[in-house]
This record gives structure tokens, C-alpha cells and sequence, in this order.
């Protein structure tokens, strides 16, 4: 596994996230209505998702398994990582609002479909999320 810090959110804000990145994923008249009520949270959707981003790339899309994390496509994997998730979260805490939570989420989206596991993913997160706090803490 790539090494990485914890995510800092408590489980209910990881919770929120995985629900607005569905929301955003289904592009639909009803998702659409209901992301009404997430966007008016503006900067501070933003910098959830930034938040929820890094955790998502670091721990479940750019995971090197054990037995190559001492190779070198392991090390470059996590550069890659550590380098993706500075400018999100750098761009989800520029100050912009609902528009660069919405963009940011298109681009975790467009990460997972590159694995094929976008319902996947926002599943397995919302499973582990009452761990992170015990996992941040130590």
C-alpha cells in the first residue's frame, strides 16, 4: 500500500462525500435537485471534497500491493499520488465554491472509471469510514 496520512474526517463528513460523488456520478434530474442542497455549502464542499479526494486516491484508487511497494513502479506510483493530491486538494482550497467541488468530483469520478469500480469505490469508503478515526488517531 502506498504510504499515506489519514484522512482527517469524521465518519459522517466521509459519509457526505461518498453521497455527493454518487450524486454527481448519476447525472440525473433527481441528482441534479439534490445537489442543489450540497452546493449551497460552497467553499466548505470544496474543501470536503478535497479532503475526501486525497483519501480516495491515497487509499483505495493508487493502492501498490505489499509485494511491490519496495519496487520502483511502487515508489513512482506513490509520487504520482502524493503529487495528484496537492493540486486537488491546493485547487479545492483556492477558495472556489460549489463549482470546483462539482469539477473536482468529475475528476475522482474519471479516476475510478479508469479501474472500472465507480460504484465500487464510494461503497467500499462508506464501509471503512467508522475506522478512519481509530486509524488517524494512531
Amino acid at each position: 500500500m502506498t504510504t499515506s496520512p489519514k484522512t482527517q474526517l469524521a465518519p459522517q463528513q466521509i459519509l457526505r462525500a461518498a453521497d455527493y460523488v454518487e450524486l454527481v456520478w448519476q447525472d440525473s434530474e433527481e441528482s441534479w435537485a439534490r445537489m442543489e442542497e450540497f452546493h449551497r455549502e460552497g467553499k466548505e464542499l470544496a474543501r470536503l471534497m478535497g479532503e475526501f479526494g486525497a483519501l480516495l486516491l491515497a487509499d483505495y484508487l493508487s493502492v501498490v500491493p505489499v509485494e511491490h511497494v519496495d519496487c520502483e513502479s511502487g515508489y513512482v506510483m506513490d509520487k504520482m499520488t502524493a503529487v495528484a493530491i496537492r493540486y486537488l486538494k491546493r485547487w479545492c482550497y483556492s477558495g472556489g465554491g460549489a463549482e470546483v467541488a462539482y469539477t473536482s468530483t468529475r475528476f475522482l469520478i474519471e479516476c475510478m472509471q479508469e479501474v472500472d469500480q465507480v460504484s465500487q469505490f464510494p461503497s467500499d469508503v462508506r464501509g471503512d469510514a467508522p475506522q478512519w478515526p481509530a486509524a488517524a488517531a494512531s
